[in-house]
């Protein structure tokens, strides 16, 4: 279990790591050849971390699913949205939550399989590679933003 808690800790510390510092007035451009800001991808990582791992203690709003959901986009925000720093903060706290799941759930199989994935091992390590995605993702709009401005 410590190797998974080890993935768990180096995927979120390198997100707030590579979001730390970033302009808060650049959070919310979406550059040219991108489909959405660092603000979408960060509440993006959060809320399908909560959805994959923690749906049935779900201590997010109902409203992420709408705002960072798959095939969400900024452009279609309607409402009160969450702020970066509410986020991160979120960020935080659901990591605490994740290093809470028992070894032997890892076997256990979910209610609901995806992409061939039926235990919560399988959705723990699609979670570390799904976010390790967005991170890339944010280096790579905050290296082009910045590269703009």
């Amino acid at each position: 279990m410590n190797y998974v808690k080890n993935q768990l800790i180096a995927m979120r510390s390198n997100l707030l790591k590579e979001i730390e510092g970033i302009n808060p007035e650049l959070m919310d451009v979406q550059p040219e050849g991108f489909n959405n800001t660092i603000h979408w991808h960060i509440g993006h990582v959060l809320t399908a971390a909560e959805k994959f791992l923690l749906n049935s203690s779900s201590n997010l709003p109902e409203s992420y699913s709408q705002l960072f959901g798959y095939g969400s986009k900024p452009a279609n925000w309607t409402g009160d949205v969450p702020s970066v720093e509410v986020l991160k903060q979120q960020l935080h706290e659901q990591l605490d939550r994740l290093l809470e799941i028992p070894e032997e759930r890892l076997t256990e199989k979910t209610a609901q399989p995806f992409n061939g994935m039926e235990t919560v091992g399988e959705f723990i390590n699609f979670v570390v590679l799904h976010e390790t995605n967005h991170i890339g993702q944010i280096h790579a709009m905050k290296l082009f933003i910045q590269s703009k401005n």
